[in-house]
């Protein structure tokens, strides 16, 4: 065992900690030892989003003693920026482990004489984010891993503003967490009377906020009966989800009784991520035997969306992410102009590795379409910079997220899914459907197809290995794929832009992020970034070519995935 790995195991063995944990860590040593070292090696980084790891025992895994100490520094760092009484807002989602969690973050802050505000039981995401606005709080905590796997959980942390941090606070947060060397620094306890248990009141608030959002309430009137099948694959969905289906008027809501029930171990699954065609499939199949208009799902803390439809030829497909980002746009952007409610100072947001057709069609639209770093804490950061001078209407990424108005500030699935619902109606209602509304899209403005490669490294050589494939395209950048020369090289940890043909470069106005992006000639992006909350790698594919007619969709839809293939290819991935 290394030496420095073996120090903090000991530290584990005599310090103040549990003897159930001790007695695992005696057990690991002689049965496990590799998995031993894993789980000592680091400790578990509180990134700028938080903490994110497998929970089990150890400096580099999700449990008690790392949760009360990340508390623990966010709670010395919310009394060095605030004075009076602070209140912060804490939920939590169905993942084992996620309550005990919630708790112990609760009384780590009530001991520090923080204020608390601890949903009853488990809720989405988007909710922790409205209630921190709602009270007013200084900041706020989730405990989750959104859609990783049943053995990863969570600590998302949120500032003021409902969004979560970014700088300084972020970095600043980081410091002092990282100061916390003991479980002997942390306040465990002796705050109780701090703690406040909020639930209903507050859930109801929220659903009048969602109703709000609709744009045509009187199509969803006329389409009540439009058939839906929702799943909330065994997670927090399930709150609130079905209540702002009601709230919209929608009455011809179906279940997926397999996924209905809140549970951490996921049993129908592999990964909870309603990305996933298998994770969908229980609901493809129940869409498919209904008849149904439309599918959804929502991830464990109901921040992410999955949407499937009939595609041209009757089959249920799922859309991905860039298509449900194109759609709630449009219909956004659309719907309120022809309501007349479009205001000359709207704006919409999405991220640099989102689908560039949403930029056109803002364009068109006479809409500011701004474009930020990967992660929605970027959205809410330039709504905040923005407000009072510009009106948001909607934001978004490829990864399943979307963000309809600014009342809660972190990626929505609730308001999304009833958008998504009201938009289908909208379609119904014209005797059409949301895919036919999509290839309408494609024929106006260019069939953009988007593809993503995840690729994984996990262990103590993980990241390395990561960040030895984002230094070698660095240092040598690909200067064509597919035949195509690659235009520009648009480096953001370097905040440089360079064109490769001229030699000519230029600053890039965005905070550092360690992404990579490739433009071509033909208008076709390519871009790489490591995960922030994943032991991955990820790569974002981008081409485009008109689309003369609806009839010719599929032909051109097999070419473009034929190209995309072929550049993966040239990049070994």
């Amino acid at each position: 065992m290394d030496t420095k790995i073996q120090q903090k195991i000991d530290k584990w063995l005599s310090g103040n900690y549990d003897e159930a944990s001790k007695e695992v860590i005696r057990k690991m040593e002689t049965e496990n030892p590799d998995e031993l070292a894993d789980a000592f090696y680091k400790n578990l980084e509180f990134g700028t989003g938080g903490l994110r790891g497998i929970m089990g025992i150890g400096t580099n895994r999700m449990n008690k003693y790392t949760v009360g100490m990340a508390t623990q520094g966010y709670a010395n760092y919310l009394k060095q920026c605030f004075t009076g009484e602070i209140s912060v807002a804490i939920a939590h989602d169905c993942r084992n482990n996620s309550r005990d969690f919630a708790e112990i973050t609760a009384n780590v802050f009530g001991a520090n004489g923080i204020k608390v505000f601890l949903f009853e039981s488990l809720r989405p995401t988007p909710e922790l984010s409205f209630a921190i606005r709602h009270f007013g709080c200084k900041g706020g905590v989730v405990c989750t891993a959104s859609h990783n796997p049943k053995e990863y959980n969570g600590y998302k942390a949120y500032w003021d503003d409902g969004a979560q941090m970014v700088s300084p606070h972020d970095k600043n947060v980081i410091v002092e967490v990282e100061k916390i060397e003991s479980t002997d620094d942390v306040k465990w306890s002796g705050g109780e009377s701090n703690i406040t248990i909020i639930g209903k009141e507050v859930d109801e608030l929220y659903l009048e906020m969602v109703k709000g959002l609709s744009v045509y309430p009187d199509v969803c009137k006329a389409q009540h009966d439009l058939k839906i099948v929702y799943t909330p694959i065994h997670g927090s969905g399930i709150m609130l989800v079905p209540q702002a289906l009601e709230k919209f008027g929608f009455t011809n809501v179906h279940i997926v009784k397999e996924q209905s029930v809140p549970d951490g171990n996921f049993p129908t699954v592999i990964y909870p991520n309603p990305e996933e065609k298998e994770t969908m499939s229980i609901g493809l199949k129940q869409a498919e035997e209904l008849d149904a208009d439309i599918l959804l799902g929502t991830d464990p803390d109901a921040d992410r969306v999955g949407v499937g439809v009939k595609n041209n030829k009757g089959e249920w497909i799922l859309l991905n992410g860039n298509q449900t980002a194109l759609l709630a746009f449009t219909y956004m952007i659309e719907a309120r102009k022809a309501k007349g409610i479009a205001q000359p100072n709207d704006m919409v947001i999405k991220t640099i590795v989102t689908t560039n057709m949403i930029d056109l069609i803002a364009e068109k639209n006479n809409v500011a379409c701004y474009n930020v770093l990967t992660g929605f804490k970027w959205i809410s950061s330039l709504i905040k910079e923005k407000e009072g001078k510009e009106n948001y209407i909607v934001g978004g990424e490829e990864s399943f997220g979307l963000m309809i108005g600014d009342k809660v500030r972190d990626k929505d699935s609730v308001s999304a899914v009833a958008l998504i619902c009201e938009m289908a109606a909208y379609e119904k209602n014209k005797g059409r459907s949301l895919f036919d509304k999509l290839v309408d899209l494609y024929v106006e403005y260019g069939f953009f197809k988007e593809n993503l490669v995840s690729i994984t490294k996990k262990g103590m050589n993980g990241a390395a290995e990561i960040a030895k494939m984002m230094e070698e395209d660095r240092a040598n950048p690909p200067q064509k794929f597919d035949g195509i020369a690659v235009e520009k090289l648009l480096d953001y940890e370097l905040q440089v832009g360079k064109n490769l043909l001229d030699g000519s470069e230029w600053k890039i106005d965005l905070p550092k992020s360690n992404v990579l992006q490739f433009l071509l000639q033909d208008g076709s992006v390519i871009s790489a970034r490591p995960s922030g909350t994943e032991p991955k790698i990820k790569y974002y594919f981008s081409v485009n070519t008109p689309l003369a007619s609806a009839d010719e969709f599929d032909a051109t839809e097999a070419e473009l995935d034929a190209k995309i293939k072929r550049i993966e290819k040239e990049l070994g991935v």
